[in-house]
C-alpha cells in the first residue's frame, strides 16, 4: 500500500492506493504544521482523527507546511514513524507538493495560494529558487490569512463601505475585543483569519472587496513571482483554494504585473497520484 498526504495549516488530505496505484481509501484530518505542533501533538492528532485502516504499508509520501526546515521536517518524520513505520517514508514541503503536482517533471513556476502562500521556480526535478513566504505577519501576500487580516483591519478601521462593515459584524457577531483575543492570544491565528475569506467570496461583487483581493495578489506577484522572471518564464501555475475561488482577480493581477496564468487547481492530490504512479 502507498499513502500520500497533502497537509496545509488547516487540513490534511490522505489518499491510500494499492500496488496497481488504484485509490482504495481517502480521509481528511486537521492540518499538520511542525512550527506550531510538537511530535507528540501530531501523533495524538493522527491517532484521534485518522480513519483509514491500513495493513502492509510500503511507502508513505508526506507533503506539508513547515517541512522545508530540516529540524521541523524531522518532527513530522518521527511522528509518522511512530504511527506507521513503513518500509519507505518521505517528508517534503508543501511547495514541493505543488511543484510536482503542477509541473510534473517539467520546469515551471509553481505557487500556492491557500491559508498561506508560497512560490518557487521548479527545474523539473528540484526547487531551484524560492523566495521565502515569511508567514502571514511579514509576508504570505495573497493568502487566505492575509486577505482575512486585511478584511478585519479594514472593517474595524471603517475603511470599507458602511454596509459591508455592518454585514460583516452582523454575520459573525464578533466584538473587536473578541477578534483581537483570537488573533493575538489564541493558537492558529492564520487559520482564524483565513476563515473570513468566505465572507469576501460571498461579497466579491462589491468593488472595494474585489480591489482588496486584487491588490493583495498584485503584492504577491511583485514581492515573490517577479524574482523568477530571469528564468524566462512568465506563466505561473497555482494550487490552493484562494487561487481557485478568486480566479478573476488573480487573472487581473497577473495581467497588471506582466504574467499569465497557467494551470490552476484547488487540490494537488490528483497530480501527486500521477507523479508517484510513474515510478
Amino acid at each position: 500500500m502507498i499513502l500520500i498526504a497533502d497537509s496545509g495549516s488547516t487540513k490534511t488530505s490522505w489518499v491510500l492506493s494499492d500496488a496497481s496505484k488504484k485509490v482504495v481509501g481517502q480521509c481528511k484530518t486537521s492540518g499538520i504544521n511542525p512550527f506550531y505542533q510538537t511530535e507528540e501533538e501530531i501523533y495524538n492528532a493522527l491517532i484521534k482523527e485518522f480513519e483509514l485502516e491500513i495493513s502492509d504499508l510500503k511507502s508513505l509520501y508526506f507533503y506539508g507546511a513547515g517541512c522545508a526546515n530540516p529540524e521541523k521536517k524531522d518532527v513530522v518524520l518521527r511522528a509518522l514513524k511512530k504511527m506507521w513505520n513503513p518500509y519507505e517514508i518521505s517528508v517534503d514541503s508543501d511547495l514541493m507538493c505543488a511543484a510536482r503536482s503542477l509541473c510534473g517533471r517539467r520546469p515551471g513556476i509553481a505557487a500556492i495560494l491557500g491559508t498561506g502562500s508560497n512560490s518557487c521556480y521548479f527545474n523539473g526535478q528540484d526547487i531551484e529558487y524560492q523566495i521565502s513566504p515569511l508567514g502571514f505577519i511579514l509576508g504570505d501576500e495573497g493568502s487566505g490569512a492575509v486577505l482575512g487580516k486585511k478584511l478585519v483591519a479594514d472593517v474595524l478601521k471603517r475603511q470599507l463601505p458602511e454596509h459591508i462593515c455592518q454585514a460583516f459584524l452582523e454575520n459573525y457577531k464578533l466584538t473587536p475585543a473578541e477578534i483581537l483575543d483570537r488573533v493575538y492570544r489564541q493558537p492558529f491565528p492564520n487559520r482564524y483569519l483565513a476563515g473570513f475569506t468566505r465572507f469576501i467570496h460571498e461579497h466579491i461583487s462589491e468593488g472595494s472587496l474585489y480591489v482588496l483581493v486584487k491588490n493583495s495578489f498584485i503584492e504577491f506577484f511583485n514581492r515573490n513571482i517577479m524574482h523568477y522572471k530571469h528564468f524566462g518564464d512568465n506563466r505561473v501555475n497555482f494550487t490552493g483554494s484562494i487561487a481557485w475561488y478568486f480566479i478573476n482577480p488573480l487573472k487581473d493581477a497577473a495581467t497588471e504585473t506582466g504574467f499569465s496564468i497557467g494551470k490552476v487547481i484547488m487540490d494537488p492530490m490528483e497530480g501527486l497520484i500521477s507523479y508517484h504512479s510513474e515510478f
